[in-house]
């Protein structure tokens, strides 16, 4: 029988798991090499923890990485990043371009079905863009924030990107753009774009982000708010013998030290955000494994530049120079991070190498607070999410702990703490006057951590730009990287933007972070993405 171990409280999956097929012995058959054979890695229940719910499961509507988890198990995009941040066929199988670089023709794979059990192909994906990009679509519903910061607007808007989207054939799909946009392939293996079935779209309008239908391994069957979502295998997915799992279920349990617990006691399988101090407790521990996640984020604290004081850069700079990262880091993340100075991380093309942190000093910092007018100090409010995130792992302690480094220098801070929803839609309203944030990378591209999180043209509410950072310089800077094929130039324009970054400090750069993760020993094939869109199509559960 699928080894698993399930105790009070939780029957229901018990009752699950004893109705998975059983080898018939203790020990698994095994191919060629001691590897498992495919019979025997077939059925069963994973239960996935995390830290926060999803705040939706339409992907076009979310950017938050709790709902992309699961969407992306669920709905598939054109293109897709594999484990090596490298651009891989999904949906589409092959792509050509123009020689001006204006028209994309695509190839997309055949033999697909939505969950619904209708067809995918080309007019499926010219409908979803229809969807996307014309506010006049009758399915055009909620805030699509990823498509015009990508795309340069909706249809009818000025910069809008697309000429066209249209079916060539019943497996061949043409766009055309307007402009060369050197990052578009990677666009379409961003996870908000996977494409969801026509038929459910019009079927369930608003409410699809409640009953998602996509073409992934996954399918969805039921979402208990703030507790469970559980997906169903897909019987009739396109890649052979594919899932292995019969249900995977991703269970909430907000506290650290209760997560860990439930993955020691067998009522999770699989443990994501834990306390970088837990490492090797789950290392010593008999069962469990420790995972890693390559480290392609970044964590920081954004000031609300549109707020005095923090419309001030001299009082963005003291602040900086305020606050002990070096100790942040070493008390927080426990070997598993390194100091943050730039808005890209260092395992992305681009990155400048050469910033260097602000230092913590306490005396300059004074000083420049004592230049903006600020001699005394003042009041301000930190937000915090409660719960943990993979590039903040203890949110509450470490805002305590930039709290007690801004009291030295004047500086009274009340902590404001609230659970993950609430807390995007506080910090994207503005709400906020100091925040905590990050962002893990949906694409192998600079574009994607700079154009959504500093642009200015992303400042309105609901904004990704949280910092309501504007300043014309530095949208310029990235605006014409996004739009040169070049790629040395593009490196010279991001490396421009990150040092104008740097002198403006629109944020107070925290870290980026190498995520632990961890599982039962009997989970095979889990294998962290950096992008944190893990996909469970091979995963299994070994006897």
């Amino acid at each position: 029988m699928k080894k698993k171990a399930r105790f009070a409280g939780i029957l229901s999956l018990v009752l699950v798991l004893l109705l998975a097929a059983c080898s018939g012995n203790n020990e698994a058959n095994t191919g060629e090499g001691g590897e498992t054979a495919e019979s025997d890695k077939q059925g069963g229940t994973l239960v996935y923890g995390r830290g926060a719910d999803s705040v939706g499961l339409d992907p076009i509507n979310v950017t938050d990485g709790e709902s992309i988890r699961v969407t992306h198990n669920v709905f598939e995009t054109l293109l897709e990043y594999d484990q090596n941040l490298e651009l891989q066929p999904k949906l589409a199988t092959e792509y050509s371009s123009s020689e001006d670089g204006l028209t994309w023709t695509f190839k997309l794979r055949e033999g697909v079905k939505f969950h619904d059990g209708t067809d995918f192909n080309a007019e499926a994906v010219v409908f979803n863009f229809d969807r996307w990009m014309d506010p006049e679509n009758p399915y055009h519903q909620g805030d699509f924030p990823y498509y015009p910061f990508l795309y340069g607007g909706f249809k009818g808007d000025e910069n809008h990107l697309i000429e066209h989207v249209k079916a060539t054939g019943d497996h061949e799909l043409e766009i055309k753009l307007k402009r060369k946009t050197a990052p578009f392939l990677s666009y379409l293996a961003i996870s908000m774009f996977g494409i969801a079935s026509p038929a459910a779209i019009e079927k369930y309008g608003d409410t699809l982000n409640e009953h998602p239908v996509g073409t992934g391994p996954f399918m969805f069957e039921e979402w208990s708010r703030n507790k469970t979502i559980t997906l169903a295998k897909n019987p009739e997915y396109w890649m052979e013998g594919k899932p292995y799992l019969d249900k995977l279920i991703f269970q909430v349990i907000p506290e650290n030290a209760a997560r860990l617990n439930a993955l020691q006691t067998g009522e999770i399988d699989v443990l994501d955000g834990m306390n970088a101090t837990d490492t090797s407790s789950v290392e010593n521990a008999d069962g469990l494994e420790l995972l890693k996640r390559l480290s392609f984020n970044i964590g920081y604290m954004a000031f609300n530049t549109e707020k005095a004081p923090f419309d001030n850069p001299l009082v963005r700079q003291a602040i900086n120079m305020a606050v002990d990262k070096d100790n942040i880091v070493d008390a927080f993340y426990n070997g598993l991070a390194d100091v943050a100075t730039s808005p890209l991380p260092p395992s992305l093309w681009s990155h400048d190498d050469s910033l260097e942190k602000y230092d913590y000093n306490v005396e300059e910092a004074k000083k420049l607070l004592k230049e903006a007018g600020f001699e005394n100090g003042f009041k301000t409010k930190l937000h915090t999410m409660s719960n943990p995130r993979p590039y903040m792992p203890e949110p509450m302690k470490i805002a305590e702990a930039i709290q007690s480094d801004l009291a030295k220098v004047g500086i009274e801070a009340e902590i404001v703490s609230m659970e993950w929803a609430t807390y995007l839609e506080d910090t994207k309203a503005g709400a906020h006057d100091m925040a905590l944030y990050g962002w893990t990378g949906v694409m192998a591209d600079p574009d994607n951590f700079l154009y959504p999180n500093l642009s200015k043209t992303n400042t309105n509410v609901p904004a990704q730009n949280i910092a309501f950072y504007k300043s014309d310089e530095f949208t310029a800077l990235i605006t014409e990287a996004r739009e040169t094929i070049d790629q040395d130039k593009r490196i010279e324009l991001y490396k421009q933007a990150q040092q104008l970054f740097q002198k403006d400090a629109p944020w107070l750069m925290l870290a980026y972070t190498t995520p632990p993760l961890a599982q039962m020993d009997y989970v095979e094939g889990y294998v962290p993405h950096p992008m944190s869109n893990d996909l469970f199509t091979d995963v299994y559960l070994s006897n």
